[in-house]
């Protein structure tokens, strides 16, 4: 039987970044990936920062970075439209190529990784799977949102689409409670013409929903769909269940507002490496918990967007509508890209403001407007 210090199940960006910082410190470690090629399949917006990717050792290069984004619109019920800059630090990446450079650097440093193979279950320290039985320390779970259940977890849809009216450099933002209750439809560019398509919300038919979107737009082609759930509902409690460590999406380490993960959950995985490294070198089993640190880094950030959520999942399209119509020029400046920026909810919180949402949704509590409201002065720069 093969034996390794510690097996990872899930070859996308948390597990791969646990793998990177397991064989950093000279320990054994196996990637076992499902799917037969990694970074497959790519169901993830891919914007993020600058400053997130220097945080998770990734250097921007032209191999990894698609686009970097100018502007969003955001698109009211009605069909009203704001325009938001998103100055310089924005990225569009793909994600294939992103989660093969971390491949790349976990293998170089001594991680094995193995494509095609299935995790099949774990007993007694023995990862049973589709090539075999291994011997392992501890096993990793970063599998994945779709291990978490319950209302938080919504359907989503994102096609790559060909089409004139995807534009270098402008993300769009759909914003409409009975389309995508709960959430939003996005267009993301990517290059020469392609664009990332989607949409989700709560108990939606997401391909349908994507079908009425894409006829309302105009002539295009699809080249590739994905269906994927999206975690909303914060991170998990235990992420240390025995000899198992939970990262990324499996944890619930994405973001409460947009479902939005290779910071929070590259992170995750990250920490949750260099955790497991000291447990390996000391003995301690009290290093395994990786929580503290982990919620150093976005315990009140994500506190604050799920109070946020709450709020926003209160509006109808008519207090949307009524909102978006009043913004002023004043308050479109630009939109701070610190840390983990997420383009999206950034630009459609900065816009609505708490004091609009806030005389709307008027049973919210007192905590989640003060959460929210800190949250949004932290995004906006005034």
């Amino acid at each position: 039987m093969e034996r390794y210090d510690v097996v990872v199940a899930g070859g996308s960006i948390s597990g791969l970044l646990c793998a990177r910082e397991i064989a950093s410190g000279d320990h054994s470690v196996l990637v076992l990936e499902k799917s037969h090629e990694i970074g497959t399949p790519q169901h993830c917006g891919g914007l993020l920062s600058r400053a997130a990717l220097d945080y998770l050792g990734i250097i921007p290069s032209n191999r990894i970075v698609g686009n970097q984004i100018r502007t969003a619109d955001i698109v009211s019920p009605n069909g009203h439209t704001v325009r938001v800059d998103a100055g310089s630090g924005i990225l569009e990446v793909d994600r294939r190529m992103l989660d093969k450079y971390v491949a790349e650097q976990a293998q170089k440093i001594g991680a094995h990784i193995r494509a095609g193979t299935s995790f099949r279950g774990m007993t007694d320290g023995t990862v049973r799977s589709s090539m075999g039985d291994i011997s392992c320390d501890i096993m990793v779970d970063a599998r994945g949102a779709s291990l978490l259940g319950g209302s938080d977890l919504l359907v989503s849809a994102q096609y790559e689409v060909c089409a004139d009216w995807i534009r270098p450099g402008e993300v769009v933002v759909m914003l409409d409670n009975s389309k995508y209750p709960g959430f939003f439809a996005w267009i993301i560019p990517t290059q020469g013409g392609m664009g990332k398509v989607g949409v989700g919300g709560r108990r939606i038919n997401a391909t349908a929903a994507m079908q009425s979107l894409l006829d309302d737009m105009g002539r295009y082609s699809v080249f590739r769909k994905i269906v994927a759930p999206i975690w909303v509902g914060g991170p998990v409690s235990d992420v240390v269940r025995g000899s198992v460590v939970l990262v990324g999406d499996a944890a619930g380490q994405t973001k409460p507002t947009t479902g939005g993960g290779i910071y929070s959950s590259g992170a995750g995985g990250m920490l949750a490496g260099q955790a497991i490294a000291r447990y390996l070198q000391t003995g301690d089993r009290s290093h395994l918990d990786y929580t503290d640190a982990w919620q150093k880094e976005f315990g009140r950030e994500f506190e604050a967007q799920h109070a946020v959520r709450r709020i926003l999942e209160r509006l109808d399209n008519t207090a949307i509508d009524s909102i978006l119509c009043k913004v002023q020029s004043s308050t479109l400046k630009r939109i701070a890209s610190d840390g983990d920026f997420d383009f999206h909810v950034g630009a459609i919180l900065a816009l609505l403001g708490i004091r609009g949402v806030a005389h709307i949704a008027r049973d919210i509590t007192a905590s989640e407007v003060r959460r929210a409201s800190a949250y949004i002065q932290k995004m906006v720069k005034m």
